[in-house]
């Protein structure tokens, strides 16, 4: 089988889907770690500073490229695993259970990760199109791009989408992040339970509670005082 024949395989598609996945687990903490910066009581001058570096870095660029690639291919391979599921009826990606009946999010990754696509079309739309294409944020006399981060989650209605949003995320990762160790052969009986545990404290303790705590802590107006 030659790796073309094996990409558009289906144990090809879900090792692509798996591999793209844990690509963008791995930008979600570098992403909360750049977020977490806000909570400093320096004015925002640590989180500009990182946004700062995001722009001007040829590394992060190319970076950047790869990750929006990543975002691409996984959504991609999610639609032909979908339809393939649907017409040939496989034993389905969704349905890999970890010592227990599948949830609805197991049996739904498809309807979570469309609502996810949504958020982060909106969460972009928000954020990096005006600080990074139009050029409305972070200029002389505009607001720098920390007081957009608490102007926006002063929003009661925005903080509730994100909040939502979160919520879905982390039940999506709670699932995919077992999946795809599963299917990219990482998996083993004797370490199930440690990895369905690690997948929760992940996708829980630290990408749910860590995201959430965000726009929580700026709309009650504990974080940000200082910007």
């Amino acid at each position: 089988m030659t790796i073309t024949q094996f990409i558009n395989s289906s144990l090809g598609r879900k090792t692509v889907m798996a591999a793209t996945g844990l690509f963008l687990c791995v930008f979600l903490v570098e992403h909360l770690y750049g977020n977490l910066l806000l909570f400093y009581t320096d004015g925002g001058e640590a989180f500009i500073e990182y946004s700062h570096t995001l722009v001007h870095s040829l590394f992060i660029r190319i970076v950047e490229i790869f990750l929006f690639a990543a975002i691409i291919v996984h959504v991609v391979q999610a639609i032909h695993l979908t339809r393939l599921n649907s017409t040939a009826r496989p034993v389905k990606y969704t349905e890999y259970k970890v010592g227990e009946t599948s949830n609805w999010f197991s049996r739904n990754m498809g309807i979570t990760g469309s609502l996810i696509l949504f958020f982060l079309v909106v969460h972009l739309w928000r954020f990096f199109v005006p600080y990074r294409i139009t050029d409305a944020v972070g200029g002389e006399g505009q607001i720098n791009v920390a007081q957009d981060v608490k102007l926006a989650f002063q929003n009661g209605w925005y903080v509730l989408f994100y909040l939502v949003s979160i919520a879905f995320l982390t039940f999506h990762l709670n699932h995919g992040f077992q999946s795809a160790f599963k299917s990219l052969g990482l998996n083993s009986k004797k370490h199930e339970q440690l990895l369905s545990v690690s997948g929760s404290v992940f996708a829980f303790g630290i990408v749910g509670i860590g995201f959430a705590s965000i726009p929580v802590l700026f709309y009650f107006g504990i974080a940000g005082s200082t910007f």
